[in-house]
């Protein structure tokens, strides 16, 4: 018998915001209705100032608390059981609860008990007491350690009523997507833009994606695979994809650069065009998946001098972080198994095999003087192929439910 009834959810850096909380919370309110309403069960959701409460109704808690780990903005939760706030039901309650987790098995347990409601009567340490003691006199293989239990009780008591539970499950933080702005993500087919990409939605961005693709020297499946990325991290909020035709672009490079600046000039052209999208799309900043040092376009002087191309804000979530730990989260938001299909990108096409890896702003601008930039970049934007949000068909179906 499931005797879990709700779904506590904490806010996090959310409950520190100050004018902007209520549209924050309401921002969060939106993502997590949602990514219930499609489970069924009928969940529902009410909000409290420190708090929102899922009410399962019918639905499995495990499964909604599985959807609640991919919401950004939730700090923890917990799968908790209702009670009247009544002295004798919350102890039968906490009974409940502590039996479903121990299963009669020898265990070491402390109560934990928060009022809210401080008008509720007797206060929390006498509380901590009466539950505590409760357990002992039912559970024949309990004992009370306060240092290092087995199970925490946890029981907090509110105005309208009482919840009992053990155990936070972590959500994935940050803040709700949406709450600060719109930015572009230069996504490749590789590792490191994902992650980036995850980063920036987790700190409340919404993301329009650009790839660049140039076939026939990428292919069809190379295409594939970034719809493939863009989809995945559509499970995170909204996120539509641009892609770009660049094989003219690259074509004229390799024909009119030298070859050990070609992936400066390349990469510089890559920003304009994103940088005009950005305009088109009232994004304010792009966002990058460039570690510092890992390749010849991420030292310092190249994304200097690529940088000096683009008047925004140019965002790198990883700039710090080193393969082990970007691999790491890219394997926890389930892009990496994507990332390591062999496909081709385009930044490996007439890669030349000495780039020069301290390129200046000056002599940069003297090699790509002779290209036509402005014909080429209008006739690339001219066939920009968007795909519109993979989450944005749920967004509108479910938002009657609000």
């Amino acid at each position: 018998m499931n005797i879990y009834d709700h779904i506590l959810i904490r806010y996090g850096e959310l409950a520190l915001k100050g004018k902007n909380r209520h549209h924050f919370i309401q921002k969060l309110k939106d993502q997590i209705v949602s990514k219930l309403a499609p489970l069924s069960g009928h969940p529902t959701l009410d909000i409290a100032r420190d708090r929102m409460f899922v009410r399962l109704n019918e639905a499995n808690h495990k499964e909604v608390l599985t959807v609640l780990q991919s919401v950004f903005g939730i700090s923890s939760m917990s799968a908790a059981a209702k009670a009247p706030s009544e002295v004798e039901k919350i102890c039968e309650t906490a009974l409940s609860v502590f039996n479903e987790q121990t299963a009669g098995q020898p265990t070491r347990f402390k109560v934990t008990v928060r009022r809210p409601d401080k008008t509720f009567q007797p206060d929390s340490q006498v509380m901590n007491g009466i539950v505590g003691s409760y357990l002992l006199q039912h559970c024949a293989n309990a004992s009370v350690d306060v240092h290092t239990p087995d199970i925490e009780l946890k029981v907090e008591i509110r105005h309208n009523a009482t919840y009992v539970f053990s155990g936070d499950i972590k959500g994935v933080g940050g803040l709700p997507v949406g709450i600060s702005g719109r930015a572009m993500l230069m996504l490749s087919g590789g590792i490191d833009s994902p992650v980036a990409g995850y980063l920036g939605m987790r700190r409340g961005l919404t993301l329009e994606a650009v790839h660049f693709h140039s076939p026939p020297y990428t292919s069809e499946r190379a295409k594939q695979k970034v719809i493939s990325l863009a989809q995945r991290l559509s499970a995170f909020g909204p996120v539509r994809l641009h892609i770009v035709p660049f094989t003219a672009i690259q074509e004229t490079i390799r024909k009119e650069v030298p070859g050990f600046i070609a992936m400066t000039v390349t990469r510089r052209m890559m920003l304009r065009i994103t940088r005009q999208l950005a305009e088109a799309n009232d994004a304010l900043a792009i966002v990058t998946g460039e570690s510092l040092g890992q390749v010849a376009s991420q030292t310092l002087e190249s994304m200097h001098t690529i940088d000096a191309v683009c008047d925004l804000p140019i965002l790198r979530p990883l700039i710090t972080t080193d393969k082990i730990d970007i691999t790491k989260v890219a394997r926890q938001i389930q892009t990496y198994d994507i990332s390591i299909q062999p496909h081709e990108d385009c930044c490996t096409v007439f890669l030349p095999s000495a780039p020069k890896t301290r390129p200046k702003r000056g002599p940069t601008a003297f090699y790509e003087a002779g290209l036509q930039t402005e014909t080429l970049i209008a006739e690339a934007l001219a066939g920009v192929e968007t795909m519109e949000s993979f989450d944005e068909k749920s967004e509108k179906e479910y938002s009657d439910l609000l």
